[in-house]
């Protein structure tokens, strides 16, 4: 389970810690199991007083296609949520290191909605970023119904997370969701570059500045987790079992 996320150094830049996505058969989606590695991940790297950014990568052409949908079936059929989504998005939300992020290809749901607690995300010219949460009956997660509004006002936002638009890189950009596009070769190299600018930078006079332009976490965590109680209603609704069999039958 754990190879299906890699932690990894920087060979450049030892100061950066790289979570990549590794299960490209399945276009990286997220299992519980993943989630966990990646909370554990972001917690050993926060206490690491070597460690100063984070970064999150994916495979050639997928980033991610978001949660496993045999985690949301086994749920909506009577099984356990668990803790561990909700685990990782408060690690992620209270990071206090800086969190890069480097896109190519599909980013599909949370695979769209992480990059919002990133400080800068590079994608490539051929990425695409799509949140399709009403499609299956369900809500908007990770803070996105906060966070996107804030960072693309709320026409883009609704366009985003209720009508499952899908984005171009260049669109997520001009939408302020991204901060630069490249080409896929380029991707990864102009990713961890700037990740290792900031890894270079003075670390405390990096976290205030961080710190006040992001202000305090709290009312982040707070929509997260009413966020949540609302999916785990919605995943076991029978719109969402409807919107799901049908998903499947594609």
């Amino acid at each position: 389970m754990t190879d299906h996320i890699l932690i990894e150094r920087s060979e450049n830049a030892p100061h950066i810690q790289i979570i990549r996505f590794n299960r490209p058969e399945k276009k990286n989606a997220i299992t519980r199991g993943m989630y966990l590695t990646m909370t554990d991940a972001l917690k050993a790297a926060e206490d690491a007083p070597d460690i100063r950014v984070h970064v999150f990568l994916g495979t050639e052409g997928c980033f991610s296609a978001g949660n496993d949908l045999a985690d949301f079936l086994a749920f909506a059929m009577g099984g356990s949520m668990g803790r561990e989504v909700i685990d990782f998005l408060i690690a992620l939300a209270s990071a206090r290191k800086p969190v890069v992020s480097g896109v190519d290809g599909l980013a599909i749901g949370i695979g769209t909605t992480i990059h919002l607690h990133c400080d800068l995300t590079i994608a490539s010219d051929r990425s695409l970023f799509k949140t399709p949460f009403v499609d299956l009956a369900l809500v908007p997660e990770a803070a996105s119904s906060l966070l996107a509004p804030r960072v693309m006002g709320h026409q883009r936002a609704f366009a985003l997370l209720a009508l499952g638009e899908g984005f171009t890189a260049a669109e997520a950009k001009e939408a302020g969701l991204i901060w630069k596009v490249t080409a896929p070769d380029a991707l990864e190299a102009e990713t961890l570059s700037l990740a290792a600018k900031l890894a270079a930078k003075p670390p405390e006079a990096l976290r205030i500045a961080r710190n006040l332009m992001r202000g305090s976490p709290e009312e982040v965590l707070d929509r997260i987790q009413r966020e949540a109680e609302h999916f785990a209603a919605q995943l076991k609704s029978a719109e969402a079992r409807a919107a799901f069999e049908a998903f499947m039958k594609r």
